[in-house]
């Protein structure tokens, strides 16, 4: 069972195995049609296709950020016409990164799958080895029932306000640095950080390949971070709750487990304009 990574040549070995399930997350935020059109291209052999915005996120509101957690129910749905089960091993891919993987790998993980896996390197490691494609699209019967459970292990604005209050979380920002500073925003119309966040863009948890540094170093990495903290005090948050996952993940590998989400993040920080921002 693969909780975290695994690689292109032990995926490979399980191709067609019908207790696995992969999922191409290959998303573009400027061009949201673009993952699907990829996929069409080619994707990975009984691949099915999971779009960030209609699958992995819910509706957005007044009160929302750019990619709120979608409702449980509709979620349980997704899985079921996915033919995601209990016992279903899943392994999700992105363009390379696993910054768009890593949100389902947590979506999962928050309503109790533990049988999920990013595929390191993503696309592009796959391709590299010159490993089959497919452009069929994938066709699997629907689980009749997939039940219904609430996402564990995030908090809203609100709480994230309260538990900073009283020094009760470490706020770790996985944006880049530029944009946390303020000094380079261009997704949303406000920019800056949350006050008392500390910076840990997502880009340190990667070798130059994109893939994921191994345990030992990115347990090196972001033990300075964590300071005196337990990982149980970590609370994840990026522009929209997307990339955080990515920070979620990398300190899963590094034997940090337990940090939790702000889902909402900056995005919906900024939509209450009470709301403190730091530069």
């Amino acid at each position: 069972m693969s909780e975290t990574l695994i690689g292109a040549e032990a995926l490979l070995s399980h191709l067609h195995d019908p207790r696995w399930r992969l999922m191409d997350c290959r998303f573009t935020l400027a061009e949201p049609a673009q993952g699907r059109t990829l996929y069409a291209r080619g994707h990975l052999p009984e691949a099915l296709y999971a779009h960030l915005d209609d699958d992995l996120s819910g509706p957005v509101t007044a009160a929302s950020g750019r990619h709120p957690l979608p409702d449980p129910a509709a979620f349980a749905q997704r899985l079921a016409a996915w033919a995601i089960g209990d016992d279903t091993q899943v392994v999700a891919y992105d363009q390379g990164n696993g910054l768009y993987a890593s949100r389902l790998w947590w979506l999962l993980r928050a309503v109790g799958h533990r049988r999920v896996a990013v595929l390191d390197g993503g696309f592009a490691a796959w391709t590299a080895r010159g490993l089959p494609l497919s452009e069929v699209p994938t066709a699997v019967p629907a689980l009749r029932d997939v039940p219904v459970r609430p996402f564990a292990g995030w908090l809203a604005s609100d709480e994230v306000e309260q538990a900073l209050a009283s020094d009760a979380i470490l706020l770790v920002d996985a944006r880049a640095a530029d944009r946390f500073a303020g000094r380079n925003e261009t997704m949303d119309p406000v920019a800056g950080h949350v006050p008392g966040a500390i910076n840990h863009p997502l880009a340190d948890n990667l070798d130059g390949d994109g893939r994921f540094l191994p345990a030992d170093e990115l347990r090196r990495r972001w033990q300075p971070q964590l300071g005196e903290r337990s990982p149980r005090e970590l609370v994840s948050m990026c522009g929209s709750g997307v990339t955080a996952c990515h920070n979620l993940l990398a300190l899963e590998i590094a034997g940090l487990p337990g940090g939790r989400l702000y889902p909402g993040s900056w995005s919906e920080w900024i939509r209450d304009p009470a709301r403190p921002v730091a530069r």
